[in-house]
């Protein structure tokens, strides 16, 4: 589909769906200012939302549902919600489910930030063909992140094997998918997460040469691991510093990953000059929460990252 015929399609039967979004992001934003959130927070220069992934044993294990995302975020004080499409993956196009998802959302005070998309197919393979279905598989997130007023996708540069055939295979689709969201208010967004996308420099070749001003990079502050032997166990890894750097100049959203704690923070990450790269970038929206700790219960690891940026941040005001 090309963007001309997005552009028609949310023109005609889609109208409605885009207001809706439209109507829904505003109304977020205001309700989200009268929520109860952590204190002090209006002192830092980021804003804070919560990455579904941090719930990823209790949404598994059927604790609890999509639906209640938007709940369970407030109840931590935090603004904005960053989903992932695994978690509602076959109400894409069901309107019912995403107003409602809206209607959760603004009930709640909460922002809907992002969706990260996964399992659609690999944007960075040479095959053309297997690549194009894996493109066209995308645009139905855009459609859903415009109807839920959420800025931007995330999507993965997967399935790469030759590093220069893998960048001119981002370069297509990231193109495609880009052009295809100026239809909507949509950036189409890259995160380091596993393989080249780990590779600083592997990404900021990419993005050296994409041209639309909707796409860009979702810097992690973990995922660095370029490659894993059978076991799991990572064999080759990116300095998470400079990669961070690197992909700071391109970013349009940012990922507080987390593992453990002790008394000083995160036990892998040192979160004061991380959020300083940030700050030193310009970047001033959100910074999502995601635990992804064994540790502690989910809902201890999420609390254990947001007191941890909230005292880095007011340290770097």
């Amino acid at each position: 589909m090309k963007r001309r015929d997005f552009v028609a399609k949310t023109a005609s039967a889609g109208v409605a769906l885009s207001l809706l979004g439209l109507y829904g992001c505003k109304d977020s934003e205001k309700k989200a200012k009268q929520a109860n959130q952590v204190e002090n927070e209006d002192a830092l220069f980021f804003k804070m939302s919560l990455a579904q992934w941090s719930l990823h044993r209790t949404l598994f294990g059927n604790k609890m549902d999509n639906l209640d995302f938007a709940a369970k975020s407030r109840s931590f004080g935090l603004e904005g919600l960053e989903y992932v499409n695994g978690f509602f993956k076959d109400k894409a196009k069901e309107v019912s489910y995403l107003k409602e998802m809206n209607l959760r959302a603004n009930s709640e005070g909460q922002e809907n930030v992002l969706i990260m998309i996964d399992g659609e197919g690999m944007l960075a393979n040479a095959d053309d063909k297997e690549r194009f279905k894996a493109i066209e598989n995308h645009y139905k997130w855009i459609e859903a992140a415009n109807f839920l007023g959420c800025h931007a996708i995330r999507v993965n540069l997967a399935g790469g094997v030759d590093k220069s055939e893998a960048v001119k295979a981002s370069i297509d689709s990231l193109n495609k998918l880009s052009e295809f969201a100026k239809g909507s208010n949509v950036n189409v967004l890259v995160e380091n997460h596993g393989g080249f996308s780990s590779n600083g420099k592997w990404m900021t070749d990419v993005f050296s040469q994409i041209e639309n001003k909707n796409c860009g990079t979702l810097p992690d502050f973990g995922n660095f691991c370029i490659e894993k032997n059978k076991e799991g166990l990572c064999i080759e890894a990116y300095d998470k510093y400079q990669g961070v750097k690197e992909l700071l100049p391109y970013a349009k959203a940012v990922s507080a990953k987390s593992y453990n704690f002790n008394e000083k923070g995160d036990t892998t990450i040192d979160y004061l000059k991380m959020m300083g790269m940030v700050k030193e970038s310009g970047y001033t929206g959100f910074v999502g929460i995601e635990y992804e700790g064994e540790m502690q219960p989910e809902e201890k690891g999420i609390e254990l990252t947001r007191d941890l940026l909230v005292r880095v941040g007011k340290q770097l005001v």
